[in-house]
């Protein structure tokens, strides 16, 4: 079932080739196109439908495509670590990849003509980048740490594993899904840190309890059996809870996103759901969304625009006409009482004698030789779990006391440091203009250069988030940044150059919020001087001596 508004004669260009084919019809065509070869093919099929496999094609590296994994939890092992480090391998300087801040990976200088290959090798050890763009569910994030952190409430990470297959047919594809009317995402915590920015995902769980639900609980279980994925027995099971007793469960919040018209924070939809009926609520909002969602101005299209429209209320109970019962009214409080970390550094397991290891991986920039020997760490020093935080950054878990020494001697914790500095710590940054044509200024390079200079010139005592991003779309997040710098262009003298807009404000965590912008139009060559006056006026840091005398 499809928006009626897809029937209509005024449908904009991207529900017209929608409408035309389905994105995974071109599943069935991988080999025909990489015997055309990039430029020979059907334009809507290269630039457009590929997305739906996870294949983008970028104008500025023409004949070079991005592929996007889905990488639910941001979990992967070494053996799969090692044949995407292949695959970015044999693209020379081309070849590289990028953490995300949905906790996945990109890879860069993908050929046309390697694509059965490489999706030959991906099969071979469970990967998949199936509807990883356009008009999908994005990757979905859960807590980095999960299964590993003593203090977690849930452990997140077969139910992000469960709505994942629900979405994609366990990665094969589910045309259920791939019409929506624009991206979604999907976030699901179970600790107290809110460590996967629940506020910017159209749909977020956050942990909360519920008093009196003790019974609600146990009927569900008897009418519904605990559906999950395709009408199967979910494998998520709770014990049957004592009545008087506070049920774990999550409060729900709807329609966070960003886009260059509008940002907004998600916001409560006055529900609980047990963690045996998250799956099912998924699929329901799902389906009111691609049902009902609006679609003529792709401006509009964010699951907020149609909850506007309709209020609150109408929204709530069209979600529960597709679930088949009533939700229960949220919990009074959710359980997100913990500053936000950022997993850097050696951390105690809940396993005893087990240790995990987060590594700062600056701006989230991988070679081929990081991710062989980031494989190989896995392997020798863990279990060969690799795990990816939305900061961009690997942890190693499962590391012994008896190993640990050892492991903290290994040199690529020279570049991937367990200890780096204060501003070098909390950098975020997306693609920028070397890769992606909708940047509008360079972003990596410049934001480590940058940061370097300023750590050269300022003393800090505590980390201060500073999240680049090269347009509007905010892929770096500057919302949620304490200093958030979005491209743009500027003139200056007469002619155009890159610039920034800055926003502040943004806070992670608990009582978590958006920052807004505070100035426009600065030219990135004058930026840094306005940085340090920032980061002196609002975040204590003091001009270093050394860099005093040499002024």
């Amino acid at each position: 079932m499809t928006n009626a508004a897809t029937t209509t004669a005024s449908l904009n260009k991207f529900e017209k080739f929608k409408a035309e084919k389905d994105g995974l019809a071109v599943k069935a065509e991988i080999e025909k196109f990489a015997s055309l070869g990039w430029e020979a093919m059907d334009e809507t099929d290269r630039d457009h439908r590929l997305k739906w496999l996870g294949v983008f094609f970028r104008p500025v590296t023409p004949g070079k495509f991005m592929m996007r994994m889905r990488m639910p939890n941001g979990i992967l092992t070494h053996h799969q670590m090692r044949v995407l480090a292949e695959v970015v391998q044999r693209y020379g300087d081309d070849g590289s990849a990028d953490i995300t801040t949905r906790q996945n990976i990109q890879l860069r200088g993908i050929r046309i003509e390697d694509l059965p290959e490489i999706f030959n090798k991906f099969h071979t050890v469970g990967l998949t980048s199936v509807q990883s763009g356009m008009d999908n569910v994005r990757n979905i994030t859960g807590d980095p740490v999960a299964g590993l952190d003593a203090d977690e409430l849930f452990d997140t990470r077969e139910l992000v594993q469960q709505i994942q297959d629900m979405i994609t047919n366990k990665g094969e594809g589910n045309s259920e899904f791939t019409n929506l009317p624009r991206k979604f995402n999907i976030a699901i915590t179970g600790g107290r840190d809110n460590s996967v920015h629940a506020e910017i995902n159209d749909l977020a769980f956050v942990p909360a309890f519920k008093e009196g639900t003790g019974d609600w609980g146990l009927e569900t279980r008897e009418k519904q059996g605990s559906r999950g994925a395709e009408g199967q027995r979910s494998n998520v099971q709770s014990p049957i809870p004592d009545p008087q007793s506070p049920v774990f469960g999550f409060n729900v919040l709807v329609g966070g996103f960003f886009s260059g018209k509008r940002c907004e924070a998600a916001i409560p939809l006055n529900a609980w759901v047990s963690p045996e009926d998250v799956v099912a609520l998924c699929r329901a909002v799902l389906e009111v969304f691609r049902d009902c969602g609006l679609r003529a101005n792709r401006q509009k299209s964010r699951l907020m625009w149609l909850i506007d429209e309709w209020g609150l209320e109408k929204f709530r109970l069209e979600v529960e006409n597709r679930l088949g019962k009533s939700l229960l009214p949220a919990a009074p409080k959710d359980e997100i009482d913990w500053e936000k970390r950022d997993h850097i550094g050696v951390h105690k397991q809940k396993q005893p004698g087990l240790n995990y290891v987060g590594l700062h991986v600056p701006v989230g920039r991988l070679a081929a030789d990081d991710m062989f020997e980031i494989a190989r760490l896995a392997e020798v020093y863990g279990n060969g779990e690799i795990r990816l935080t939305v900061e961009q950054n690997v942890i190693i878990p499962n590391i012994s006391d008896s190993r640990l020494v050892m492991f903290l001697t290994e040199p690529l914790l020279e570049k991937f440091s367990i200890t780096p500095k204060q501003l070098t710590r909390s950098l975020v940054s997306c693609t920028g203009a070397q890769f992606c044509n909708f940047a509008l200024i360079e972003t990596k390079q410049r934001a480590l250069a940058m940061i370097k200079d300023l750590e050269a010139e300022l003393e800090l005592t505590h980390p201060v988030r500073i999240h680049w991003t090269g347009c509007p779309n905010s892929c770096g997040q500057p919302q949620v940044a304490d200093i958030g710098l979005m491209g743009t262009k500027v003139r200056k003298n007469g002619k155009t150059v890159e610039g920034v807009d800055i926003y502040m404000g943004g806070k992670v965590g608990k009582e978590a919020q958006l920052g807004t912008c505070v100035q426009k139009g600065i030219p990135c060559e004058d930026l840094q001087p306005v940085l340090r006056d920032l980061l002196i006026q609002h975040f204590a840091a003091k001009p270093r001596q050394e860099a005093l005398v040499s002024h």
